[in-house]
Formats: structure tokens, C-alpha cells, sequence
């Protein structure tokens, strides 16, 4: 077999089924030794949320990595249920159920919730942040804290958290939207200086690129914003202050006295942009000065949402491990107050206690191999996301 030059599994790996824990690969050859496999009822859900950097469990999470999930699952013999990615959801409510026998997806386990708790916690960290920032803009920069191979999922999973960009070139690609972003500080150093790249800066680059001018290399912050002001004048959009935590200080005096000498001589026009390190905890605090955040690890590092797989039906009959509610379920929100309700799939639905009325959010997505539901885009996944989240307690 000839060697791979980079450690990970490609498309194919993951559709042979390569990509699984070998417990599966063993339960298959017994099934198949036996003569036994039943038609089952898979469901997939979380009893608990991660912790976050508030110290506090998460209260909730997004769904995101069901494009992989469904381009894993279609043409098996199966059908699926699930709610729609970009859609919230809470501990002990399906997110998907498969309906097959169970060898033909029981290898696909591992490669499929490695899809979902991953994706939906980055898009879940992802929200986070950008309910914290409000209509401040927040950019995905964490791709390089990550494999090369993953910058695409990653970023693809901020975006549709609520991220309003992502800086790398495929990434964009793949949400249909150009990949934003500054200079870093190689350029200035290969420039000799600060102004003198974002001189080079403006020359060079397409007039629709933002003019965002990395000061914090060589001198004091309030100096160098105050050099690239004059130089650039007008010209000049933004400032991104990138200063390390060892010389950080005070970083939301630093912002006011740079905000104060610039509006002092005229450069009230300049943004402010942040990173390096950002946590959810800066945000509110940075907020009054900050017109932009850049966030890398907080949100390519992400904790995954510990999702489960387990059987909840075999042969027509409930039928669950324990700590599991067995039987097929019908996950319901009212429209009107988005009131949550988990109740038996045979069950009768009920009226809210506000007088609305309950619909249900897992629904067909899979039948046989055919996909039910319409793909809908990144951007359109991102709006459903951000209705979600309105209003609900971080």
C-alpha cells in the first residue's frame, strides 16, 4: 500500500466504512456469522452539554455537520429523520434517527457522530460569540490552530454559527463568500515597518479589500495608529490590535486612549478590530470600543457536543440500553412561544400551555437512499441559526 503523505482519511475511507471503530467491524462479522440483522431504530442524541468558558454548562447547541452526515447516509437503504442544521436543540431531544437494518449503516457510526460533535460545537462556540458581540462583526481566524485538512469544516461550522466571515481562500469557497481578513506580521516585518506595509498594502490590493492596518509589531499602540492614520488618511478603515497578552496590560485602556488620540485629530472614521486570545468574557468588556472581532482558537477549538448513538427500537419493539428512553419520538416546538416537548412518535399532539401550537422539527430527510429535504446554502443555514438563538440565555 503506498504511504499517505498526509495522516487523514479521504472521502473514500469514509464511505468503505475504513474510518470506524473496530468493535463495529467486529459486530458485523458476527451478525453476518449468525444470519441476524434486524430492522432498527437509531437515534442520536446528547444527555449533556459541554462546559464552556463561562465555567457554565452549555444550555443548548446548534446542529451543524448534517450536510456530511446526509452526503454519509444517502444511497444506504436507510430513512432518517432530523432536525434542520442550523437548528437549536437540548439534551435528551433527537436529532436524527436511522431506520434500517442494522448492518447496513452500522459502521458508518463512528465517521457519522464524528461529523456532528465536532461541526455542531464549533457552531455552537461560534453562536456564543456572536450573541456576545451583537451586531459587532466576528471573523473565524482559528484555522490555523487546526489540521490543514479540517480549515474547511471548521470554518464552514463558524460561518453558519454566526460568524460573519472566515479567512481562508477554500473556506470561502465552500460557503460562497469571499475569505476576509488583514496582513499579518510578516508583512511588516518584510516591509521594514508598519507604514510602509500598509502603504504597500494599499497599493497593491484591490480597492474593495477593508484598508485594516496591523499596528502592534514594533512601537507603542497610540503611536503607530496615529502613523498609519497620517499616512493613509481617509483611505484607512480599520485597526486591528493583535497585542500579546505579556505586554496586553490593560487591553481595554489601550483601546480607549488609541480611540481617544485618533478622534482627537480627526481619524473618528478608524475601526477598531481585536484578536489574539479572545474570550467570551472580553466581549462584553470590549464592546463600546470594538467594531470587530477576530477569533481563532475559542472557536476552531471548540468543545465537541457529546452526541450518542444508540438503538431505541429493534424489530418494531421498544427497545433501549439503559439511561435510554426507548421508542421512536417526535420532537415538538411551539410556534408560537418555542416551547419544547418530547413525546412518543404514536403520540397525539398536545396544545401548549400558551395556546399555540406544537410542530414537529425532526422530520423526514431521508428515504431509501433519496434525500427529502431541499440543501439549503451556508447564508441560509446561518439566518435559520441566528432566528434560533434570538432571545435565549447564554
Amino acid at each position: 500500500m503506498k504511504p499517505k503523505v498526509f495522516n487523514i482519511a479521504n472521502d473514500q475511507d469514509i464511505l468503505s466504512g475504513l474510518v470506524t471503530d473496530v468493535y463495529f467491524d467486529r459486530t458485523v462479522r458476527i451478525l453476518k456469522a449468525k444470519k441476524v440483522n434486524p430492522v432498527v431504530k437509531a437515534e442520536l442524541i446528547v444527555k449533556s452539554m459541554p462546559g464552556g468558558q463561562s465555567g457554565k454548562d452549555w444550555p443548548w447547541a446548534v446542529l451543524a455537520g448534517l450536510d456530511e452526515a446526509m452526503s454519509l447516509l444517502k444511497g444506504l437503504p436507510v430513512k432518517v429523520r432530523a432536525i434542520e442544521e442550523g437548528t437549536v436543540f437540548y439534551p435528551y431531544e433527537p436529532i436524527l434517527e436511522i431506520e434500517g437494518r442494522y448492518l447496513d449503516f452500522c459502521v458508518y457510526e463512528t465517521a457519522l457522530l464524528g461529523f456532528l460533535c465536532q461541526a455542531s460545537g464549533i457552531a455552537t462556540q461560534a453562536a456564543r460569540f456572536k450573541m456576545l458581540a451583537g451586531e459587532r462583526m466576528v471573523l473565524s481566524f482559528g484555522a490555523r490552530r487546526m489540521h490543514p485538512a479540517l480549515a474547511p469544516m471548521i470554518e464552514r461550522n463558524a460561518y453558519i454559527g454566526g460568524c460573519d466571515g472566515v479567512s481562508v481562500i477554500e473556506s470561502g469557497q465552500v460557503i460562497g463568500r469571499e475569505a476576509v481578513g488583514t496582513m499579518p506580521h510578516a508583512l511588516i516585518i518584510c516591509m521594514g515597518g508598519t507604514v510602509e506595509a500598509a502603504l504597500a498594502f494599499d497599493e497593491v490590493i484591490e480597492t474593495g479589500a477593508m484598508r485594516v492596518v496591523l499596528i502592534d509589531t514594533f512601537l507603542d499602540e497610540k503611536f503607530e495608529c496615529l502613523n498609519v492614520a497620517r499616512a493613509l488618511g481617509k483611505k484607512l478603515d480599520g485597526i486591528r490590535f493583535d497585542t500579546p497578552s505579556s505586554r496586553r496590560g490593560d487591553f481595554y485602556r489601550i483601546l480607549e486612549e488609541c480611540r481617544w488620540e485618533l478622534d482627537q485629530r480627526g481619524f473618528g472614521h478608524v475601526k477598531f478590530f481585536v484578536s489574539g486570545g479572545i474570550k467570551e468574557a472580553d466581549v462584553a468588556r470590549l464592546n463600546p470600543l470594538v467594531y470587530g472581532y477576530g477569533i481563532g482558537t475559542s472557536i476552531s477549538n471548540a468543545p465537541v457536543v457529546d452526541i450518542a448513538m444508540d438503538i431505541m427500537e429493534a424489530e418494531g419493539k421498544p427497545l433501549a440500553k439503559r439511561g435510554k428512553w426507548s421508542g421512536g419520538k417526535r420532537v415538538l416546538r411551539c410556534k408560537k412561544c418555542g416551547g419544547r416537548m418530547t413525546i412518543p412518535l404514536s403520540g397525539n399532539t398536545p396544545e401548549c400551555g400558551c395556546g399555540g401550537e406544537f410542530g414537529d422539527i425532526l422530520v423526514p430527510a431521508l428515504d431509501n437512499g433519496k434525500i427529502l429535504v431541499p440543501e439549503p446554502s451556508a447564508p441560509d443555514i446561518r439566518e435559520r441559526m441566528l432566528a434560533n438563538v434570538k432571545g435565549l440565555e447564554l
